[in-house]
């Protein structure tokens, strides 16, 4: 591993308060498993966004009246 602790502290606190808006707090708070799961690009359908279907789906409330 090259660097140190703080190199890659500094850097990765960066990208997740550019990419997330998340504060120091967020980011000490953070697991390495949350922190990896959030700066990582999506795959599959949900790199593309949602259609106005999937949106209208996601909306629906749990006892299946429509919003």
């Amino acid at each position: 591993m090259t660097g140190s602790f703080g190199a890659a502290a500094l850097r990765l606190s960066g990208a997740a308060s550019r990419r997330l808006g998340w504060r120091p707090d967020d980011f000490w708070n953070a697991t390495p498993a949350e922190l990896n799961a959030a700066l990582a690009m999506p795959a599959g359908p949900a790199a593309h966004g949602l259609n106005r279907a999937e949106l209208n789906r996601l909306m629906e409330p749990d006892d299946g009246r429509q919003c």
